[in-house]
């Protein structure tokens, strides 16, 4: 099942958007998401080191240079489908950081515990919020803490609501 039929992508389509482990190994780099040929161009309009390569067609999927990229997440926010992130595999001996695109309220504070949730939207695990960055538009961007081996997994967040446990 691909995911135009039910929004999941499949390992071969995750497969063509990950980044070689050689360039996750150095440095933060950016991992795009795109799965649909759309006319849409913002990430690669907005990407200060023109790391998301130009559209041939505003139809086209994001190509990404990972050379030129940094990691700095500038792409995140702009992004209307929420389909890019960060990886930093190098966070920690054991932990890596992922940028996540976040539209929810309430926003976490940093060193808060929320749940890490893969694509489909089920908690995988507890994670650490390590920074919040609010954006000039309504998607935030949220650096959460996770276990390496759930750096490929974990997409989202749930905030918990304290009073109700969810």
């Amino acid at each position: 099942m691909s995911v135009a039929l039910n929004g999941v992508p499949t390992k071969e389509e995750l497969k063509r958007v990950t980044p070689p482990e050689e360039v996750l190994a150095k440095k933060p780099v950016v991992m795009v998401e795109c799965f649909q040929n759309i006319p849409c161009d913002p990430c690669a309009a907005n990407c200060p080191f023109g790391a998301i390569l130009p559209f041939a067609d505003i139809n086209d999927l994001p190509l990404v240079d990972y050379e030129k990229c940094t990691g700095c997440g500038i792409c995140i926010a702009s992004c209307p489908g929420l389909a890019i992130f960060v990886l930093d595999m190098n966070y920690s001996a054991r932990e890596a950081l992922i940028k996540v695109p976040y539209e929810m309220m309430p926003l976490p504070k940093k060193g808060q515990m929320v749940s890490g949730l893969d694509r489909q939207g089920c908690k995988v695990a507890e994670v650490m919020v390590q920074k919040v960055t609010r954006t000039k538009n309504k998607t935030s961007i949220i650096s959460i803490v996770v276990p390496k081996e759930l750096a490929q997994i974990i997409r989202n967040i749930r905030v918990e609501d304290a009073v109700n446990g969810r």
